[in-house]
């Protein structure tokens, strides 16, 4: 039975870009063109910028592409200047570490394009309060709202005493942030979403209200948290999916319908209408089905400005720098396209049981590994901690790291980015996190999937049903039901899928690698939506001016 959904109710300066190779791994390097246009060229030290806020989840998913679009916008038009502020969360060191470096970045190298500023801590939401973690961080960001609006409030007062003053020309929210809209509403400033995942769930987040009284008929309890459909041949008809879905893949938050994760989904997926644009970071080459079904009318215009990416990565503020020399240096002494590299995410992680099982696949197909294994978070809040060495060599088969010392290193963090840039690299075991995805495929690495939570399971979809651009070992799998353990026998049948199997697909990643960064280019066709968005902000701001002077000459 296939289950339909109604369809939706409406209807860098410009970037030359130069490889260069070092003996075992290379970079990426933009080099700006000499301005050619008025758009491009610096503003004069009277002229007012244009000051764009942006604020986030305060997780390094979110955090990492909300920064790089900064970057972006401002250098493609030095007319435009940022501030990003910062919600602080001291249970997340990585994250706090990964701001100050960035914040002392902007201040040495932007010109004053890009500030940070910290917004002042706020109580976390009690426990009586929220029911799951989207609950928790939800809640921890509306507790900001006051916070936002003072500092936006103090922008834009600076901008009325001074003639000199940037302009406040909008702010940018991420996916969970929509309770910020009300801030720029009460402000009278125009506000943008910043999607960093997919297009396809972008799609998917904005007819889900349209889908909400169908689950509830043709979904049921189970013995699990999970609703069920009814119908257990049942199929989603997702408008933003070329194909069918199975409700399998569907987000955990989605199939929990009792729990309050499943209303914050409604009420964020709702604000997204209340937008002046949705900016992607995806680029059209890549998801062309999705992005051309929600560019209809009634829509926020939608701008795929990516792939927007921090090729540098965590080597330049991460404290534990030592460890990835020594990983690189590894790598250095090992053939091209000969390592497959096991790596679950800033949140990713697995217990005993199954380390067991991957240890298993890993010895039986005999390929030379990378392995990522990080510790279980202690709560919610936390993120994945690092296993000591004895613990585990205790929670591996025994002999195991004996066994493949010679084709294999077992680590904890690693610098993802920069592991994928390495010739050596010939496979990458991903959660389908759409930063790793965009990650990979930019560096030519073909995609086993192994999802684990958020909308990664639909990112795993899209990749082996829709795009034809990764190989499975699981689609629905999910992190936190531990009766789940993907066997040996499957970790071993994707292993030799990835590595020595689907010609076609590493051909696709190879092509698709040339399409991204040709997205990025010149005349590209996210630069060229990049520059269709800035108009669409200046143009916001015009108008927003000429109806300021309108109401305040009718009322002289």
């Amino acid at each position: 039975m296939t289950l339909k959904f109604r369809s939706y109710n409406t209807k860098n300066p410009k970037k030359k870009l130069i490889r260069k190779r070092k003996t075992s791994d290379f970079s990426i390097i933009y080099r700006p063109k000499r301005p050619n246009s008025e758009q491009r060229k610096k503003p004069p030290a009277a002229m007012k910028k244009f000051r764009v806020v942006l604020i986030c989840t305060p997780e390094m998913g979110n955090l990492v592409p909300l920064v790089e679009f900064a970057h972006l916008l401002t250098n493609r038009d030095r007319r435009f200047c940022a501030t990003v502020l910062i919600m602080t969360v001291p249970e997340r060191p990585t994250v706090n570490a990964y701001v100050k470096s960035r914040d002392a970045l902007a201040t040495t190298t932007d010109a004053n394009n890009i500030n940070f500023v910290y917004l002042p801590s706020v109580d976390p939401p009690s426990p009586d309060q929220y029911k799951s973690t989207l609950g928790y961080l939800s809640l921890f960001i509306e507790k900001h709202k006051p916070h936002v609006k003072n500092e936006i409030t103090k922008l834009i007062e600076t901008e009325s005493d001074s003639e000199d003053s940037d302009r406040v020309a909008g702010l940018f929210i991420d996916m969970f942030c929509t309770s910020m809209t009300d801030v720029a509403n009460q402000l009278g400033i125009p506000c943008y979403l910043y999607f960093a995942s997919p297009a396809s769930f972008l799609g998917f987040m904005l007819h889900f209200p349209n889908m909400d009284a169908q689950i509830a008929n043709e979904f049921v309890e189970s013995n699990t948290d999970f609703f069920v459909p009814k119908d257990s041949t049942t199929e989603l008809v997702i408008p933003s999916f070329a194909n069918p879905l199975p409700p399998s893949v569907l987000p955990s938050t989605v199939l929990k319908r009792k729990r309050d994760g499943y209303v914050w989904y409604l009420c964020h997926a709702a604000r997204y209408m209340e937008t002046k644009g949705i900016i992607v970071n995806t680029f059209q080459e890549l998801e062309p089905y999705a992005i051309e079904s929600i560019s209809v009318n009634g829509m926020p215009p939608v701008y795929p400005i990516g792939p927007v990416l921090d090729l540098n990565g965590p080597v330049q503020w991460h404290p534990d720098r030592v460890h990835h020399e020594s990983i690189m240096k590894w790598l250095d002494d090992q053939p091209p396209s000969s390592v497959v590299f096991l790596c679950f995410g800033s949140m990713g992680s697995f217990g005993g049981p199954q380390l067991r099982e991957i240890a298993i696949g890993l010895q039986r197909v005999g390929f030379r590994f990378l392995w990522s294994i990080r510790e279980p978070s202690k709560s919610k809040i936390y993120l994945p901690g690092e296993y000591t060495n004895l613990k585990v060599k205790e929670m591996l088969p025994e002999g195991f790291l004996n066994r493949t010392a010679g084709v294999g290193l077992v680590c904890g963090w690693v610098p993802q980015v920069t592991i994928l840039s390495h010739q050596a690299i010939g496979g990458f075991v991903s959660h389908c996190g759409w930063n790793s995805v965009l990650e990979s495929l930019w560096y030519g690495v073909p995609i086993a999937t192994w999802p684990l939570y958020a909308e990664q399971q639909m990112n795993a979809f899209e990749l082996v049903k829709e795009l034809r651009l990764a190989v499975e070992i699981r689609l629905d799998y999910r992190d936190g039901r531990g009766s789940d353990l993907v066997s040996a026998e499957e970790i071993e049948w994707g292993l030799r899928r990835l590595m020595d199997g689907d010609d076609e697909v590493r051909k696709k990643v190879k092509e698709m690698r040339e399409k991204s960064r040709t997205a990025v280019m010149e005349e590209g066709s996210s630069t060229k939506s990049l520059g269709s968005l800035i108009e669409k902000i200046v143009a916001d701001v015009r108008n927003f001016e000429a109806q300021s002077k309108l109401i305040h000459s009718t009322f002289q």
